[in-house]
């Protein structure tokens, strides 16, 4: 996080941006079906915006991209195809080119092979985090019309970064699953449809430039604005975020400001006031959460590799570990947390079965709950590997869940951080990029709380930006460049623990009777005794010098140091003692073991004394292993030369100028000894600092291009998408045409499974058998018919047995008569799957032969 300001970050510059300025950058984000609503953005955006819009679809990897001269028709800005290394210019439009990936660093763009298999690629996330980390507050993502969830891990960054947020309203979209993913995970500022998006993006960032021009009216309000902006939130709903790092609040208090559009932060603090819906969405930008699956991976083996066998080492058979992850978000980082808990189980194999409850806590409320369903989009195959996904995970259709093994081993509860009781007899704490909003004052706090949750040896894992500051005495590196580190075991009294005040009470009511001390021991007064008279003078020192423990008096050889107080064994060590000091305590840190000097002079106040030193390094108990005990003794003054009964000054000045003599030599020496050692420590360093070097761009460049390939795949599954709603669409005519022509036809027709369950039926059939559309799956021997025709089922088992059809004449008991046709139902590849009924009403024939049939025998009687 920047430094505290006094005022509100002004350096968002109006979009009239002149040469030489930093300018806006519109990343949009769209599939390869949102072709209209990228027409209706660049319709209506203006020629003269003084911003740069950078496009990212989804292409299918095999065509040759006609895109930008599609777009060149709705817009009079410039409209190319982007190249590598070319350098991005306001008031321009760039396309990525198919099957490529696309970056962006110091203003231009770069093209990548493709590296991800087709299908997987992610190529707007890809996008987009570049361009937030590389444009930060001057950075607008924007999600138009797609298929899936690629582009929620890019605005997730833009967000990170104080950047613009903004995404197609889903009612307006062809394609509604892009604009609805990222607005569902709460990372978007704006919601409009894609036309209406350029004016709403252009005001939010003229805004900015007002502000900037209005700052010395913004800095004198801002102060007591900003106090009364914290006061309504914490009226609104308890939670007090004054110990937050201002310019963290500056920044998303500028950003809700900037959307509706307001200048004066007195004019915002009346609009809260207002609107206390506001106040809630205000809240909801403070507690951005941003996380993800096994952040910085290397950090992550080292926990598993380095950091868990020790811990499950010293913990017996059968017991269970606990772990606590403030600040825990959407819970990705406590579903890592126990997802490496197994692989760490499955390589050490430590005997006996361990297991493992995470408490996950976080001040979102929403984000606990989503946390608790432990469902995720499909983007986290950027971040999971393969093997990882198939065994701890479930796909689902909008993307994967979380085992039902790993969600059991996590409990997630809402929890202030610095307000709430904290967890405690924690073997685990992960505390990672949470610390980086707050102020110094409250770091200084969380720390000694932490220290006090942890077990002796208990493992704190921090965020690769945090650091210990001043409680390098709590917590000793296991691995400093993972930010891992164990616990030191110092008293409980000696922490201070100032935190949180919520649940202290150190008020005691007149009259109430006090608890007496407890009676002193024995024993507990003799080792008191001993180590006041009798010990010798010591101080334990950590690697570095710095002064953790004292006993007894140390006076003759130690003094505090003039200036600003400091507590290093180097700074305190009197004339004399100095250079002995660090040459041993250089010795032991290196070598370890046990050395032992004599015969030192030490000079105080005119007088000197003869003093020996014992350096050790301590290797037991656990807690202690690593740091130094300097042991002190006073040693009796050598006894004076006589000569025939008198002291020889000569010879006592001579021996006392080879004493001195010998001593500058054993100092030089063992200064070359530890110049020689760090000139090749140095020059080691230095060549191991450039192989690293080396291979840290050779792994960049491989990570710039490791997602490439999963933008083709999800391109030619859009345009598969495209073609099969087509389908789609064409066999909803068919079916339609289909229905038109069984009406038109007024035969009544039953459609029959191979179970004789009605499958379908035509309206006229409603008229013979009582059938509604809920009968759907219904046997045929379950519905009334007027037919009389009690055979019909068993007729229609014999069509599916024989596969030969019948046809009968039947009359129904109001007098109608139909011919029943039953016939085997075939379908195209020539499978039998039921039968097809047809009532044929020939009520009319029957009639007009029965008229003919009567007519007969009267005319054959009146002959007769």
């Amino acid at each position: 996080m920047a430094k505290q300001e006094p005022h509100l970050p002004v350096s968002t510059p109006s979009p009239k941006a002149t040469r030489g300025e930093a300018f806006p950058i519109v990343g949009i984000g769209a599939s390869a079906g949102g072709l209209e609503a990228l027409e209706q953005f660049l319709a209506n955006v203006p020629a003269d915006s003084g911003i740069a819009y950078v496009i990212v679809q989804h292409l299918d990897p095999t065509h040759k991209g006609m895109m930008p001269e599609l777009l060149q028709r709705t817009t009079t800005m410039p409209v190319v195809q982007a190249k590598n290394r070319l350098k991005v210019k306001p008031d321009h439009v760039y396309v990525i080119p198919p099957n490529r990936d696309m970056s962006m660093l110091r203003g231009a763009l770069y093209l990548f092979e493709p590296a991800a298999p087709r299908g997987l690629r992610l190529p707007i996330d890809f996008f987009l985090r570049s361009l937030a980390e590389d444009r930060h507050q001057l950075a607008v993502g924007v999600i138009l019309s797609g298929m899936g969830s690629d582009g929620c891990a890019g605005m997730r960054a833009i967000k990170e970064n104080a950047g613009l947020a903004v995404a197609q309203d889903p009612a307006s979209a062809a394609f509604s699953a892009m604009p609805r993913s990222v607005i569902d995970a709460g990372l978007v500022d704006i919601v409009a449809p894609a036309a209406e998006l350029p004016a709403r993006i252009l005001a939010s960032l003229r805004h900015g430039a007002h502000a900037a021009a209005a700052e010395p009216v913004v800095d004198s309000q801002l102060p007591s604005g900003l106090e009364k902006v914290l006061i309504l939130l914490r009226a609104h709903n308890g939670q007090d975020f004054s110990l937050y790092k201002k310019t963290t609040l500056y920044r998303r208090i500028e950003r809700r400001m900037g959307i509706h559009q307001i200048d004066r932060i007195a004019t915002y603090v009346r609009f809260l006031q207002e609107n206390p819906q506001e106040l809630e969405l205000l809240f909801r930008e403070f507690l951005i959460g941003v996380t993800s699956f096994f952040r910085d991976p290397a950090a992550w083996d080292s926990l598993r590799d380095a950091a868990l066998p020790p811990l499950l080492g010293r913990r017996s058979a059968g017991s269970v570990l606990r772990a606590w992850v403030p600040g825990c978000s959407t819970g990705e980082e406590a579903y890592s947390l126990a997802i490496v808990f197994k692989e760490a189980m499955e390589k050490c194999k430590p005997a006996g079965r361990f297991s493992l409850h995470i408490f996950a806590t976080d001040l979102d409320s929403d984000a606990i709950d989503r946390a608790r369903q432990g469902r995720y989009p499909a983007s986290i195959v950027a971040d999971v590997s393969a093997e990882r996904l198939a065994r701890f995970f479930v796909a689902t259709d909008d993307g994967y869940q979380v085992c039902k093994e790993i969600r059991e081993m996590v409990v997630f509860a809402p929890q202030n951080l610095i307000q709430d009781p904290p967890f405690t007899k924690l073997d685990l704490l992960l505390c990672r990029n949470v610390l980086i909003y707050f102020g110094p004052e409250l770091q200084k706090k969380l720390l000694p709380l932490f220290h006090y949750s942890l077990t002796p040896g208990g493992v704190l894992f921090l965020g690769n930006s945090e650091a210990l500051g001043s409680a390098t005495d709590l917590f000793a590196p296991l691995d400093a460049k993972a930010r891992i580190f164990r616990r030191i075991d110092i008293p409980a009294q000696a922490v201070e623990i100032d935190f949180p005040a919520r649940f202290r009470n150190f008020y005691v009511a007149e009259g109430e009777a006090k608890v007496p001390p407890p009676p002193a021991n024995l024993q507990d007064l003799a080792d008191q005794l001993l180590l006041r008279q009798f010990a010798p003078a010591a101080v334990l020192v950590n690697d570095r010098g710095d002064i953790v423990y004292i006993n007894g008096r140390t006076g003759r050889y130690l003094e505090p140091a003039a200036g600003k107080a400091n507590w290093n064994i180097y700074a305190m060590a009197r004339e004399g003692l100095r250079a002995e000091i660090g040459s041993a305590l250089y010795q032991v840190t290196r070598n370890r073991g046990r050395i032992e000097r004599t015969d030192i002079r030490v000079s105080d106040d005119g007088m000197t004394r003869r003093v020996g030193l014992v350096v050790q390094m301590v290797e037991e108990p656990e807690p202690l292993r690593g740091m130094v005990m300097i042991v002190f003794a006073e040693l009796p003054p050598l006894p004076e030369t006589q000569l025939g009964g008198r002291r020889t000054p000569r010879n006592a000045r001579h021996a006392e100028l080879e004493r001195e003599l010998q001593q500058a030599r054993d100092e030089i020496r063992t200064l070359r000894e530890e110049m020689q050692t760090s000139q090749e420590e140095l020059k080691s360093a230095n060549e191991e600092l450039q192989s690293t070097n080396e291979e840290l761009q050779s792994t960049n460049e491989e990570l710039t291009t490791s997602k490439e390939e999963m933008q083709s795949l999800n391109e030619e599954l859009q345009t598969v998408n495209i073609e099969l709603q087509s389908k789609v669409d064409d066999l909803s005519c068919a079916n339609n045409d289909m229905q038109n022509l069984l009406n038109s036809t007024e035969i009544a027709t039953v459609f029959l499974d191979s179970r004789l369950n009605v499958r379908r039926f035509t309206p006229l059939a409603t008229r013979i058998i009582k059938l509604i559309a809920a009968d759907a799956g219904r046997p045929l021997s379950d519905l009334a018919t007027d037919l009389d025709y009690p055979a019909l089922e068993d007729d229609a088992r014999e069509v599916l047995r024989t596969l030969m059809f019948s046809e009968k004449q039947i009359a129904t008991r109001d007098g109608r008569w139909f011919t029943v046709r039953i016939m085997p139902y075939r379908t195209m590849d020539n499978v039998i799957e039921g039968v097809v009924i047809t009532f044929i009403d020939i009520s009319v024939a029957k009639r007009l032969e029965a008229e003919l049939r009567a007519a007969a025998v009267e005319g054959g009687g009146t002959a007769h």
